[in-house]
């Protein structure tokens, strides 16, 4: 019980909140990221981490069955659950990945902005175990194992202020990188006429067309951006 009772002291621990110079600095880093060609193509797995994440736990909490997720070395990946095959469930479930990371930052941003970094970061390993038991392939099994030792390094031997620093560089980048997934959806849609995407599912599903739904996604990530950028700003130190 002590073990325990220190563990949970530490992941409930606040840290003091990054000034604003340092969490200028974050937001450059992740927006360095998210825009530079040669960087954005591994960390787009993060993303695609995320995406599916929000598939499998919006269809779970849709009262859905969760048959397994498999990531591929393209960035793409698939979640299957069985289920009704129209109705709001299936809405929800196939709206859920193109706002998940938004959202998953919105989420961050907010624990952040309290001074729970220690939490968030702890809560992304959470996360990530239980995603961890739904993978189906090996590629995938290998970009969550990765991405989760990043996060437990992090948590295990960075000081609080690192702490800090890291978590608000993954709070930047998710809600940075939900926006660029959309456009470059819309792109792959322009391009290749793709038409098994999440857009092109929900406007089977939904009397609105597919460019009414990437018009949606984007609202969604941007207003979580907008949101998550006045918390986290809130709450600096002048």
């Amino acid at each position: 019980m002590e073990v325990l009772g220190r563990f949970w002291a530490r992941v409930t621990a606040t840290v003091p909140d990054l000034p604003t110079a340092a969490l200028l600095g974050t937001a450059a880093v992740a927006a360095l990221v998210v825009l530079s060609p040669a960087l954005w193509r591994p960390a787009r797995n993060v993303v695609t981490i995320a995406h599916e994440g929000a598939h499998g736990l919006v269809a779970l909490a849709a009262g859905r069955r969760l048959s397994g997720i498999r990531l591929h070395s393209d960035t793409s990946g698939l979640t299957v659950s069985a289920g009704r095959p129209t109705g709001l469930g299936m809405v929800l479930t196939c709206g859920a990945g193109y706002t998940g990371p938004a959202l998953f930052g919105l989420g961050a941003a907010a624990l952040l902005a309290a001074g729970h970094a220690v939490g968030l970061l702890w809560a992304l390993l959470l996360l990530l175990a239980l995603l961890l038991v739904q993978i189906r392939n090996w590629y995938g099994l290998w970009s969550v194992l990765v991405t989760g030792a990043v996060v437990f390094a992090a948590t295990w031997w960075l000081p609080p202020i690192g702490q800090a620093v890291f978590a608000a560089v993954a709070t930047w980048f998710l809600l940075l990188a939900a926006p660029r997934a959309v456009l470059e959806l819309q792109r792959a849609r322009r391009r290749r006429g793709a038409r098994d995407s999440d857009a092109d599912q929900l406007a089977r599903l939904t009397p609105f067309p597919a460019l009414f739904w990437v018009g949606a996604f984007l609202v969604v990530d941007v207003g979580a951006l907008v949101l998550g950028a006045t918390f986290l700003f809130d709450a600096t130190i002048d």
